[in-house]
């Protein structure tokens, strides 16, 4: 997907990363994150527009970002100043507008392009008025989040997978993912990625040092669906699915 602006959606929402913005507006993102941290908003905006996430960077060390929506993206843009910055507000919230009509859409779409120009954006805008395909399976989202870093748990693939019109959850989930090998079955390393797994990329093991009252030090493991693995599983489900009823 050419996504200039960084713009994807998560649970039908139009958002974008604090990187992403940094990286458009040729800014540093630690001065980003500070320079969000420091907006004056209200406590009730600041909650419903920015939220705390993290990614992987490449010496694959977790690191923060903020995942904000339009809203929050429009009040920290406020703040930048100068003719190239202004250009790009109005650019991405041209953008923005045109993901949000594709999202308002009751039908599924196909995929379509982010504009990269502002008459990009306002013809997308309205040819997506217009342009509703009944039986399209949903691969928006999986188009969209080819284009983000967040991991995810296996349980909110389920969820996932279920608004995308697939009927299972986290338990069949594992079941699955198991007796199709992409999860150990048995001892120690059961619910671990397998080889197999590891090496497609889409899962990620995340570690977490637990010293106990008792000064034991124990290592937690958690299984992170990583992007990639989020658009792979879609589609193998939605593959599977469309081949159901054709």
């Amino acid at each position: 997907m050419n996504n200039e602006f960084g713009i994807v959606i998560r649970d039908r929402k139009a958002v974008v990363s604090s990187r992403d913005v940094a990286r458009v507006f040729e800014k540093p993102h630690n001065d980003l994150l500070k320079a969000i941290r420091n907006l004056d908003c209200s406590e009730e905006f600041r909650l419903g527009n920015f939220s705390q996430s993290s990614y992987i960077n490449d010496q694959n060390r977790e690191m923060p970002e903020i995942i904000m929506s339009r809203d929050g993206f429009s009040f920290l843009a406020m703040g930048f100043t100068g003719v190239r910055a202004a250009r790009w507000k109005e650019l991405y919230i041209a953008a923005f507008n045109a993901m949000e009509k594709s999202i308002a859409a009751s039908s599924p779409m196909g995929p379509f392009n982010i504009p990269r120009t502002l008459p990009e954006a306002l013809r997308l805008a309205a040819d997506l008025a217009e342009k509703v395909q009944q039986d399209a399976p949903k691969v928006l989202f999986a188009e969209a989040v080819s284009t983000s870093t967040s991991e995810i748990l296996i349980g909110d693939l389920a969820k996932i997978l279920h608004q995308n019109g697939i009927d299972i959850g986290q338990k069949r989930m594992f079941e699955f993912l198991r007796n199709d090998g992409y999860l150990m079955k048995y001892g120690s390393s059961r619910n671990m990625p397998t080889q197999r797994s590891m090496e497609l990329g889409i899962f990620r093991v995340k570690e977490t040092t637990i010293t106990k009252p008792d000064g034991a030090i124990l290592i937690s493991h958690t299984v992170k669906v990583t992007g990639k693995g989020q658009v792979y599983f879609v589609n193998l489900f939605l593959k599977k699915k469309l081949a159901l009823v054709a």
